[in-house]
C-alpha cells in the first residue's frame, strides 16, 4: 500500500490542460523481482542510479529491509542507495521508512515522525532526532516524514498542494476518493475513527459548517445541529476528528481562504469574509500562524506563473 499510494497520488496530478505533473518511477538497488509480505512480488525495472536524476525521493515502509545495524547506522547496501541522492533533493518517508532517513543522518536535529508502534525503538536508536510521535506527518522543508499508510496519503497530498496548489491537490483527492486535507498536526491514533451510529449528528454538523464557513459558527450552534449538549458535542468531535471544533474550523477556513486566493481575484477583505475570518487582520494572523506567510504573498506564489513539474521516485528494497 505504501508503495502504491505514491504512484496513485502523484500519478493522478494533472494541470488544468490535463498534462501529467509528475513522472513517478520505482527503483531498487538491483532491478528485478522485489519480495513483499504478501503472496506476490513486485517487478522493478530501474536500479538505484535512477536516484541521481530525482527531484523527490519517497521511501515507503518496510520491515527487516530497513533494519539498521546494531549502532543504528546504514547497511552497506543502503549506504550505496543514499549516496545516489542528488544535492538538494527533497526526501520523504512513509511509516518505517523514517528509519532509513534517520540512519543516514538526514533527520539529525530535525523534527520527524514515524508509526506510533515503533516510537520507542526509534528513539533508542536515534536520540539526535526530535521525534514527534503523535502527528500524521511533519514537513521539515527538504525532508518530510509521515506515520502509517493513511498518513502517507496526507503527506503526499500536502506535497502536491505545496507544489501545484489546492485545486490540483483537491482534484487528486477526489480522483482517489480520500479527504482533500488533514493537517499534519492531527493525532495518529483517534479513538473512534469510524463514528458510531449514535454519533452521526457530528458528520451532519460538520457538513453544515462547511456550507456556512462565512458565518460566525459558535459552538452552541454546531452542538444544536448535532442535537447534543456543548460538552457532549466537544467530546464526540475530538474523539472522531482528533482535534477540537475550534481547531477544525480554523483549518477549514484556512483551506477555504487558500482556494479563494488561488482561484479568484477577490480582494483580501472579501476572501476574509467568505472564509469566515471576518477581517483581513484575522486572516493575516492565521496565515502567519499556520503557513508562515501572508495572504498576499501566498497569492503571488500560486498565481505568479506556471509551477514547474517534478519527478517523484519511490524506492523498494530488494
Amino acid at each position: 500500500m505504501e508503495l502504491g499510494l505514491i504512484h496513485q497520488l502523484f500519478g493522478a496530478a494533472r494541470s488544468s490542460d490535463g498534462a501529467q505533473l509528475y513522472e513517478v518511477l520505482t527503483c531498487s538497488p538491483e532491478p528485478g523481482t522485489i519480495r513483499t509480505n504478501t503472496d506476490f512480488g513486485i517487478t522493478v525495472e530501474y536500479g538505484a542510479d535512477l536516484l541521481r536524476e530525482a527531484h523527490t525521493v519517497v521511501i515507503p515502509a518496510a520491515q527487516e529491509d530497513y533494519a539498521p545495524l546494531s549502532d543504528g547506522g546504514l547497511s552497506p547496501q543502503m549506504q550505496d542507495v543514499v549516496a545516489q541522492f542528488r544535492p538538494g533533493v527533497r526526501v520523504a518517508s512513509v511509516c518505517t521508512g523514517a528509519f532509513a532517513l534517520a540512519a543516514a543522518g538526514l533527520l539529525d536535529g530535525r523534527r520527524a515522525t514515524t508509526h506510533w508502534n515503533h516510537v520507542e525503538h526509534f528513539r533508542a536508536l536515534y536520540p539526535a532526532v526530535e521525534l514527534v510521535p503523535d502527528v500524521l506527518y511533519i514537513d521539515a522543508g527538504d525532508v518530510l516524514t509521515s506515520a502509517g499508510e493513511a498518513a502517507g496519503i496526507d503527506m503526499c497530498l500536502h506535497m502536491i498542494r505545496n507544489d501545484h496548489g489546492t485545486a490540483v491537490a483537491n482534484s487528486v483527492a477526489r480522483t482517489t476518493v480520500v479527504p482533500p486535507h488533514r493537517d499534519g498536526g492531527q493525532a495518529q491514533f483517534i479513538r473512534l475513527p469510524v463514528p458510531e451510529p449514535t454519533s452521526g449528528g457530528i458528520g451532519a454538523a460538520r457538513e453544515w459548517a462547511l456550507e456556512n464557513l462565512h458565518r460566525s459558527l459558535p459552538l452552541q450552534d454546531l452542538a444544536k445541529r448535532a442535537t447534543m449538549s456543548v460538552r457532549t458535542f466537544t467530546r464526540r468531535f475530538r474523539a472522531e476528528v482528533g482535534m477540537t471544533p475550534r481547531q477544525w474550523l480554523i483549518q477549514q477556513r484556512t483551506e477555504r481562504a487558500r482556494e479563494l486566493l488561488e482561484d479568484s481575484d477577490l480582494p483580501i477583505d472579501e476572501v476574509s469574509a467568505r472564509s469566515g475570518f471576518g477581517t483581513s487582520v484575522s486572516l493575516r494572523q492565521h496565515f502567519r500562524d499556520t503557513l508562515d506567510t501572508t495572504p498576499s504573498a501566498y497569492r503571488r506564489t500560486f498565481r505568479g506563473g506556471a509551477r514547474p513539474g517534478a519527478t517523484v521516485q519511490s524506492w523498494a528494497p530488494r
